[in-house]
């Protein structure tokens, strides 16, 4: 099975990679049940604003960023947003990313790890959820929280509290069970 991180923030200036690189590391050196575990940076993916012509249903993209979007997506089981809150929200990288597809997206399992000031991305994740059960997937309870994520960061990259390392040891897991559930369905 392979997980898929996905560094969600494509703005200048974000705090996404260092937390994207901190779980993608961690995940890959505790996998708790995975036999791959990928890193993909919307910022690289460097999708438009949605422009294909087509219901996404149908799968008849035209354009090569969406084909090779689809791949990224069909050849995941799993996947773990690192989300920021923007004015109470996900980004609009988020949803964009999200309504490109639909059947690949369909009977997969994701997980979050959010991150902001002092709510720690939870609002950004809140509204974020809901989307995914319109895609047919499935949002575990299970997250990591990083609120103050500044107070976290150095030219070294992310610096993890216990609950952090303790909220993506609790994660991992329940996302390897859901995606070996839902694996049955696809």
């Amino acid at each position: 099975m392979k997980l898929n991180v996905i560094i969600v923030s494509t703005r200048p200036g974000r705090v996404g990679k260092p937390v994207g690189d901190w779980f993608f590391d961690h995940a890959r050196n505790n996998p708790s049940g995975f036999d791959e575990v990928v890193l993909t940076d919307l910022a690289q993916v460097n999708l438009p604003l949605y422009d294909e012509p087509k219901h996404p249903r149908l799968q008849e993209y035209e354009h090569d960023h969406t084909k090779a979007w689809s791949k990224i997506v069909a050849d995941s089981d799993a996947f773990v947003f690192v989300l920021p809150e923007y004015d109470f929200n996900a980004p609009p990288s988020y949803y964009n990313a999200l309504v490109y597809l639909f059947n690949e997206w369909n009977y997969k399992p994701a997980g979050f790890v959010s991150y902001g000031g002092i709510s720690g991305g939870l609002r950004a994740t809140q509204s974020a959820k809901a989307i995914l059960t319109t895609l047919k997937m499935m949002p575990v309870p299970d997250q990591v929280v990083m609120p103050m994520v500044f107070e976290h960061l150095s030219d070294d990259g992310l610096k993890p509290t216990k609950p952090m390392i303790e909220s993506a040891d609790a994660m991992l897991p329940e996302l390897a069970k859901w995606a070996t559930a839902l694996k049955t369905m696809r």
